[in-house]
């Protein structure tokens, strides 16, 4: 009687290999379906990407307004007939910000000053 019990424990070990380590066992399983879910979450992201990408590209076909941000922001470019004016805070109060370890924020804003008139930029219109 004992050997026969010894024999379906052993049994029951056997059968129960494959399930939990074998090639499709739970724990392979398991990792299959982590590695699934990141995967999906890059799909995710690449297409959110692709998708913003995507919108850009139109607006740059079919808008001046894009081209035009993108020549002011990225290129420096100005209209015919505007003026340049670029303010630029006094060399002690960016030393202040770093020493003190936050940003300045002066009490006043500093006097403007007259900026003669730029040279328009060339136009690329073609």
């Amino acid at each position: 009687m004992r050997l026969i019990t010894l024999i379906f424990i052993a049994l029951a070990l056997l059968i129960q290999y494959p399930l939990w380590l074998g090639h499709g066992g739970w724990l392979r399983v398991h990792e299959l379906e982590r590695q699934l879910q990141l995967q999906n979450k890059t799909n995710d992201d690449l297409r959110a990407r692709n998708d913003k990408l995507s919108a850009e590209v139109h607006d740059l076909k079919e808008g001046a307004g894009a081209v035009e941000e993108r020549a002011r922001y990225e290129l420096g470019m100005i209209k015919e007939g505007e003026i340049f004016v670029q303010i630029v805070d006094p060399p002690h109060a960016a030393a202040d910000a770093v020493q003190a370890g936050k940003l300045a924020q002066p009490a006043t804003a500093p006097p403007a000053t007259p900026v003669p008139e730029a040279t328009p930029a060339p136009s690329s219109a073609h």
